[in-house]
């Protein structure tokens, strides 16, 4: 009898115990099931992988550590980058072609224009072996632009009068508080005439396009898919399975098995690039900032 009660006693233990922190137990599982399936047993047979770039090109890190692991993945053989983008900063827009460039040479890298690949998104993939695009997508607009505002009237209504310590002749050039001088205006567009060349010498070298043609296919000019394929910016019209198919054909696999994100890695993505996106939005809504060179 003792022995019985003993047993109904732990039994009983546990339902409390499984009743007290069955909540617990709940989170673990739904998390489990989100993170376990990018550990299941397929996933060493994973040959070929996506990468998407979607959203202002303001913060690359996430993206540009997915190219390059994949650059060191033995395993994958071939890789489909995504685009869906109206460009960004430029810096950044250039860390990834060099990204993509690397990438390229050790295994085929397709991207496919979803629904934009405009400016930093262009320059971004322009080093693929392929660009596939969605006919409806907007192709182009290679160019580099800076902007600023004038605040100085508005300063002087309300009673604000700017105070500048500086060490070097063109530390303010780029400045809200006042009307830029003759000289900072020269030496701003001198920069950006730069850019726009680094920019359209890069996207010449990986189309094999006329540099001295650059009117007709930059000149910060969009164009519909057609009309870019026709200029040699891209080179093929399709959807996403085109894309995939081509790929496959690149990478030359007799059995094509794609490497996808998990639920809480897509989760985890989206969540940085709405965050990195709204930041901006702030700081440019305060006039804070920092006048860098946008590929647009």
């Amino acid at each position: 009898m003792q022995f019985l009660k003993s047993i109904f006693k732990s039994f009983g233990a546990c339902i409390r115990y499984i009743n007290t922190y069955f909540k617990t137990f709940v989170f673990l599982f739904i998390i489990a099931l989100i993170i376990l399936p990018s550990f299941n047993s397929k996933a060493s047979l994973n040959n070929l992988a996506k990468v998407e770039l979607s959203g202002e090109i303001i913060n690359v890190n996430t993206t540009l550590e997915a190219l390059n692991k994949l650059k060191d993945d033995e395993n994958i053989k071939g890789v489909l980058f995504i685009i869906d983008s109206p460009g960004g900063l430029f810096a950044p827009s250039m860390e990834l072609a060099l990204a993509v460039k690397d990438l390229q040479a050790k295994k085929p890298v397709v991207v496919y224009a979803s629904g934009t690949m405009a400016s930093g998104s262009y320059l971004a993939g322009v080093g693929a072996n392929e660009i596939i695009a969605n006919p409806a997508s907007f192709i182009g607009s290679i160019g580099v632009i800076m902007q600023g505002a004038d605040l100085s009237e508005l300063a002087n209504k309300l009673g604000i009068k700017p105070q500048v310590i500086k060490a070097g002749k063109y530390k303010e050039a780029g400045t809200f508080t006042r009307a830029w001088s003759e000289q900072e205006r020269a030496y701003l567009q001198e920069l950006i005439t730069q850019s726009y060349e680094l920019f359209t010498e890069f996207v010449a070298k990986e189309r094999n396009l006329k540099l001295e043609e650059k009117d007709k296919w930059a000149n910060a000019r969009v164009f519909l898919s057609d009309q870019a394929r026709k200029l040699g910016l891209i080179d093929e019209l399709g959807n996403l399975e085109t894309a995939k198919k081509r790929v496959e054909e690149l990478a030359k696999v007799e059995n094509p098995s794609w490497k996808e994100l998990n639920a809480f890695d897509k989760f985890l993505n989206k969540l940085n690039t709405q965050a990195l996106s709204f930041s901006k939005e702030l700081l440019s809504s305060l006039l804070l900032s920092s006048n860098q060179f946008e590929a647009r």
